[in-house]
């Protein structure tokens, strides 16, 4: 655990190839899909909480604080980045954020680690983790002094795009490797849009399985 970070959970996402609702609640396995990134991501965080819109109580059995966004709009993953960028930092000794993504529940177990290490020396840097030669936005990083540069890029500039941003300040990418499942190599950030991925993952959750 690096105690000088936050994890945010992005859930606000309006999952509109799985037919719309609450695609992180969706089951996987014996319990949802978001518990699966919850149970990923806590133990590599000082603190967590969930980025979500709408009515807190859907989510109250994860026993987590949930941060609306603080941009009026649906305005994407960099609205609830720039949420758990503020919440976290009203967290004592907390200095950076890392974000996953709420539908994509085998991300690396030493994400935030690798992610840490990469920025030791670029401390205002974000980290970002990247895949077979593919960057994944969601899964980053954040210094918390990035927050008002933030909230200028989606309320003034009215950019939403998270790569944007990311180029317009220092970042650095973070390969992860593939993982081995039933005989194949499945990317680590593998997420969930439509029925068909949620029944791939059903089947790789198995294969994983010891």
């Amino acid at each position: 655990m690096d105690r000088s970070v936050a994890g945010i959970i992005l859930a606000g996402g309006k999952s509109r190839r799985m037919g719309g609702g609450d695609k992180p609640l969706l089951s996987l396995g014996k319990t949802s899909l978001i518990d699966h990134v919850a149970a990923r991501l806590r133990p590599q965080v000082a603190t967590l909480a969930l980025n979500a819109n709408g009515d807190p109580a859907r989510f109250a059995g994860m026993q987590l604080p949930v941060i609306e966004d603080t941009v009026q709009g649906y305005a994407g993953p960099l609205a609830g980045i720039l949420a758990g960028l503020e919440w976290a930092a009203g967290q004592a000794g907390c200095q950076r954020l890392v974000a996953a993504a709420g539908d994509t529940p085998f991300f690396p177990g030493d994400l935030v680690d690798r992610l840490a290490a990469a920025v030791q020396r670029q401390p205002h840097a974000i980290a970002v983790a990247s895949s077979g030669g593919r960057p994944h936005p969601t899964f980053a990083l954040w210094p918390l002094g990035l927050r008002d540069a933030l909230r200028h890029f989606l309320v003034d500039e009215d950019n939403r795009r998270v790569s944007a941003f990311m180029e317009s300040h220092g970042h650095v990418e973070v390969e992860f490797p593939m993982i081995e499942a039933g005989g194949q190599k499945i990317d680590p950030f593998f997420n969930i849009n439509t029925p068909d991925d949620l029944a791939t993952a059903k089947t790789l959750l198995q294969s994983l399985r010891p």
